[in-house]
């Protein structure tokens, strides 16, 4: 006979104290750490442990006894299911508060560094409707609630168009509202499922991979500009063409219709063939009279108008003065690169996607800006001493890195290259720590300043400067040039 699971607890009148850095509450029972999903600071609350280690556990609220003061109603219908907007029911002041502790967090305990005081959180003016690029799943394995499982009704109809459920690839959460981006994205959604569900187009099995409606992607620009981009799980050439037609006969305001067929066993359509149905095979952004033509598979930060507040931090923190040549490493679609170019003498931009790079050539173009240059490359690989012999020696570079942080590698060579100052973008202010001790050696952090780009989640920007060290000269030394 196999061990029985060991039953464990239920703590009963636990206070939560605070908000952790992965959006989880945290409270304290003896020595005891337990996370705890949509916990508020100063509930009393009945908490069943989920899983248990050495020096933590995780734990779920089974009673709230007393609700924190701080804690207020959740707008969404969905909130505590979708696995997003999980900060919902603290208010944006309370939210902000955690970020600037999370950052400062960071960078005193990873960093080890001295640092400046830390400018105020940067708070997004829009915290409901601010994405401009929302993706849906179409399933007809629906997702039901506990509650609706308990209900013991049936439920013949498990066709669903919404978001994976966290930790459950083959369950999608049938949306009915998204306060995430413009009502647009709603309607678009609920009219497609509509029209599939009237005309019987089978929706996407994830376990079987058969099925015609597969995802939809919509992007709504600042501009007003919108994109629709369907994936198809089978070619029938028919049956996408009438539902395309559809769209674009009730939805006239789209400026961009396209569709993909993707039989491959994972939703990416990046390595994919996109087709225009009708419209553009792009819509634009804009920015201080800048224009960002944004394709299908473009990368563009997903909160607009916060996107124009994080570039202007760092370019102020830059200190462009006209004359510098910048490097913007992991530039992506050259958005900071082309966005500053007109305060520097020359801007050359160096990311791992080759598509970015295309479109970051392009709106350089549409821009007519004539300073930058674009490289595509595996930036370990790009980014070395004979590459920097060649192009000159930054005064500044930009660093926008992935949530991984800089390979050692990067580091080594901008330690190398010595630009005068660096500006480090961060979407991870855990890794941005890391990297920051190991560039301590020559340079010391001068400004922070932490932007919110994603309102009711744990996730914020933190944007960092650097200036190098004056080195240190003995008596009587002298350089030459």
């Amino acid at each position: 006979m196999g061990r029985k699971k060991k039953e464990l607890p239920l703590l009963e009148g636990l206070e939560i104290t605070a908000v952790a850095a992965e959006g989880n509450a945290i409270a304290r029972n003896g020595e005891m750490v337990v996370f705890i999903p949509y916990g508020a600071p100063g509930d009393i609350a009945d908490v069943k442990i989920d899983r248990k280690k050495h020096s933590y556990a995780e734990g779920h609220i089974e009673r709230l006894v007393k609700p924190s003061p701080i804690r207020i109603e959740p707008f969404c219908s969905h909130f505590g299911t979708c696995g997003g907007c999980r900060w919902q029911h603290l208010p944006y002041e309370e939210q902000l508060k955690a970020k600037q502790q999370q950052v400062e967090d960071a960078l005193r305990r990873i960093a080890k560094v001295d640092l400046p005081e830390i400018t105020p959180i940067l708070g997004s003016e829009a915290t409901r409707e601010y994405r401009n690029k929302m993706e849906y799943t179409f399933s007809n394995k629906k997702w039901l609630t506990w509650e609706q499982m308990r209900s013991e009704e049936e439920f013949p109809d498990r066709d669903a168009a919404g978001f994976h459920i966290p930790g459950a690839f083959d369950k999608v959460l049938d949306i009915e509202k998204c306060h995430l981006q413009d009502d647009l994205g709603n309607r678009l959604r609920l009219h497609v499922k509509a029209y599939a569900k009237a005309e019987g187009l089978s929706f996407f099995d994830l376990r079987t991979q058969t099925g015609l409606l597969r995802t939809m992607m919509i992007r709504i620009a600042s501009t007003g500009e919108t994109m629709v981009v369907l994936s198809f799980g089978e070619e029938n050439p028919d049956a996408i063409k009438a539902l395309l037609d559809d769209l674009r006969h009730n939805f006239p305001e789209l400026t961009s219709l396209m569709y993909v067929v993707n039989t491959k066993a994972n939703d990416t359509i990046t390595d994919l063939d996109i087709i225009l149905h009708s419209g553009n095979s792009y819509i634009e952004e804009e920015m201080e009279g800048l224009r960002f033509r944004i394709g299908p598979k473009s990368f563009y930060q997903t909160n607009s108008r916060q996107a124009y507040n994080l570039y202007k931090v760092a370019r102020e923190f830059a200190g462009l003065t006209g004359n510098e040549l910048v490097y913007d490493l992991y530039t992506g679609t050259g958005t900071i690169a082309n966005f500053i170019a007109r305060q520097a003498r020359k801007v050359i931009g160096i990311e791992y996607v080759e598509d970015a790079i295309r479109d970051a050539r392009l709106n350089a173009e549409v821009n007519n800006l004539d300073n930058t240059q674009f490289f595509a490359g595996d930036m370990k690989d790009v980014l070395t001493s004979e590459f920097i012999a060649a192009h000159g020696h930054p005064d500044v570079m930009i660093v926008d890195p992935p949530r991984a942080g800089m390979h050692n590698d990067v580091i080594n060579v901008i330690l190398e290259a010595e630009p005068k100052r660096i500006v480090y973008v961060s979407c991870n202010p855990a890794t941005q720590a890391r990297d920051l001790s190991l560039l301590d050696s020559k340079y010391r952090v001068t400004a922070v300043r932490p932007v919110d780009m994603f309102p009711h989640t744990h996730h914020v920007e933190n944007v960092v400067r650097l200036d190098r060290r004056e080195p240190e000269t003995s008596v009587g030394e002298s350089y030459q040039d």
